[in-house]
C-alpha cells in the first residue's frame, strides 16, 4: 500500500522541474514604432533555450504599437558571431499571426506563431533575433534570445 505522503512527494517531484524553470531572458533590440511588453518561447526551460531538431516551438509576443500600420511582417535571423543570417518561418505575415490589422497607434497586440527547428540545422549555439516590421519597415518590436540547437 502506498502512503499519502509518498504520493504527495511524488507529485511534488514531478512538478518541481516546472516550478523552477527559468524565466525567459530576452534582449529588447529596439522597437522603433512600438514597445515590447513580453516574450514567451515554449517550451524553453533553461538558458540558452534548447531547440531540439525536429521540434516546433510556440512564440507569443505582446507589444504596443506607436503608430498606425495596415500590415506587419516578421523577420527572423540566426545571429552567429554578430552576423545576422535570415531564417525562414512558415508565416511571416503578422496579420495572420494573431495581430489584428490594421494596427492602431496606442493599441496592445499579441503576436503568436510557431518556429519549427529543421533536422538539417547544424547543432550550435547562437542568438535568435525576431522582428516585426510595419508598412514603413520600422520595427514594431525586436528581441534576441540565446539558443542552442541540439539533437535532443
Amino acid at each position: 500500500m502506498v502512503s499519502f505522503g509518498f504520493l504527495t512527494l511524488l507529485a511534488l517531484g514531478c512538478l518541481l522541474p516546472i516550478l523552477v524553470a527559468e524565466p525567459l531572458v530576452f534582449k529588447d533590440c529596439g522597437g522603433q514604432k512600438g514597445k515590447l511588453l513580453s516574450v514567451d518561447v515554449s517550451p524553453c526551460p533553461t538558458q540558452p533555450c534548447p531547440l531540439v531538431k525536429g521540434s516546433t516551438y510556440s512564440i507569443n509576443v505582446t507589444f504596443t504599437s506607436d503608430e498606425d500600420s495596415v500590415s506587419s511582417k516578421a523577420y527572423v535571423y540566426g545571429v552567429i558571431k554578430q552576423i545576422p543570417i535570415p531564417f525562414g518561418i512558415p508565416e511571416p505575415d503578422g496579420c495572420k499571426s494573431g495581430v489584428e490589422c490594421p494596427i492602431k497607434n496606442g493599441q496592445t497586440y499579441t503576436y503568436i506563431t510557431k518556429m519549427p527547428i529543421k533536422t538539417e540545422y547544424p547543432s550550435m549555439r547562437l542568438i535568435v533575433r525576431w522582428k516585426l516590421k510595419d508598412d514603413n519597415s520600422n520595427n514594431l518590436f525586436c528581441w534576441d534570445i540565446p539558443v542552442e540547437i541540439t539533437n535532443g
